[in-house]
C-alpha cells in the first residue's frame, strides 16, 4: 500500500518527447518541488531528509519510522540534464529516489499521448528541424486502484483540450486558469502539523511513525480483477501500432520483436515483473507500456 497520495493535475507537467509532421507525443513528469511538497505534507518537514553521493549521481531519501526508531532509506541514480548539469543531476536523482517511495509512480501507467498536428503548431526552425513551441498542461486526471484511468491535456496557447482519453467518474476537475502565484492548499488535503521536539537546542525527528502519520488514500478492498487476455491483447496491439509510428518502424513483425526485446530489458533490470502475457492484468500491461515509452522512446525537444 502506497503511503503517498496520487498526484493532482496541477502537480503534473507535460514534456514534448517527439515532433513529427503529423503531430507530437507527450510524456508526463513531476518536478523536485512536487516531491518536496508531498513529503512535507505526508510525513512533515522534520521527518524526512535527502543525501547525495557520488557527486550527486545518487540520492538517498530517508523517512523516520518511530516504530523501528530509525531512518528508512531508499536510493536511486539520476542522469544529467542539458542545462546546469550538476544541479540537474541532483534533481533527477532526488526525483528517482522519490519514485522508489511511490511518489508519482502512477505516471508510469499513463497511456501513449499523441497530439495531432491540427491541435498544435508545428514549424521548422532555421536548421530545418521540426519543433513545437506550444505549452501543454494536464487539465484533468482520474485514477482507479492507483492506475491512470482518465486523462485530459490542454494546449495553453490554443486554450482548449486537445487530448481526452478514458471515461471514468473519478476524473478530477480541470486545473483552474490562474495567474502565476502560489496556489492555495486544496481543501481536500489535511496537512499534518506537528511540533518538533528539541534536544540541546537541536531539532529531533517527531515521534510519529511513518505508518501512522501518513495520510493514506483509500484503497480498494480487493485485488484488481484479471482481465480477459483478448482485452489485454487488444490493448497491447493498439499500443504497438502507436509504437510503430513513434519508433518509425514500418514492419509490424519487427516492431513486435523490438517490443519483446524492450520488455526483456525491463524484466532483467527488475523494472517490471516477469509475468507471462496470458497472466497480465490490464493495469500491469499499462505499466509495462508506460515503462517502455519512458525508457526507450527517442527524446525530442522539451518545452
Amino acid at each position: 500500500m502506497n503511503m503517498f497520495r496520487t498526484l493532482r493535475a496541477d502537480e503534473i507537467d507535460c514534456r514534448i518527447a517527439q515532433v513529427k509532421s503529423t503531430g507530437l507525443s507527450l510524456l508526463l513528469y513531476k518536478d523536485a518541488r512536487c516531491d518536496q511538497n508531498i513529503l512535507d505534507e505526508t510525513v512533515s518537514p522534520m521527518n524526512w531528509k535527502r543525501e547525495h553521493t557520488r557527486d550527486n549521481k545518487n540520492c538517498i531519501v530517508s523517512i523516520w519510522d518511530d516504530k523501528k526508531s530509525q531512518w528508512i532509506s531508499k536510493e536511486d541514480t539520476g542522469t544529467e540534464s542539458n542545462t546546469e548539469k550538476e544541479k540537474g543531476l541532483a534533481s533527477d536523482s532526488f526525483k528517482r529516489a522519490c519514485f522508489n517511495w511511490g511518489i508519482g509512480r502512477e505516471l508510469y501507467t499513463a497511456p501513449f499521448i499523441w497530439i495531432d498536428q491540427k491541435d498544435c503548431n508545428i514549424q521548422k526552425d532555421n536548421f530545418g528541424k521540426l519543433r513545437c513551441y506550444d505549452n501543454f498542461t494536464v487539465a484533468g486526471i482520474g485514477y482507479k486502484d492507483g492506475v491512470i484511468c482518465g486523462l485530459k491535456i490542454r494546449n495553453q496557447k490554443k486554450n482548449r483540450v486537445v487530448y481526452n482519453w478514458g471515461n471514468c467518474d473519478e476524473i478530477k476537475q480541470e486545473k483552474p486558469q490562474m495567474p502565476d502565484t502560489e496556489p492555495d492548499e486544496p481543501q481536500t488535503q489535511q496537512q499534518t502539523q506537528q511540533q518538533t521536539p528539541t534536544v540541546n537546542g537541536q531539532n529531533q525527528p517527531n515521534k510519529a511513525s511513518v505508518t501512522t502519520s501518513a495520510k493514506v488514500p483509500p484503497q480498494a478492498s480487493k485485488e484488481p480483477e484479471k482481465t480477459q487476455i483478448n482485452s489485454v491483447g487488444e490493448y497491447l496491439a493498439n499500443e504497438i501500432t502507436f509504437m510503430q509510428e513513434a519508433f518509425q518502424i514500418p514492419d509490424r513483425k519487427q516492431m513486435v520483436s523490438a517490443f519483446g526485446e524492450m520488455r526483456k530489458i525491463l524484466i532483467d533490470d527488475r523494472t517490471v515483473p516477469n509475468i507471462k502475457s496470458e497472466e497480465l492484468t490490464i493495469e500491469q500491461a499499462k505499466t509495462l507500456v508506460g515503462e517502455i515509452y519512458n525508457r526507450f522512446l527517442p527524446q525530442g525537444e522539451s518545452k
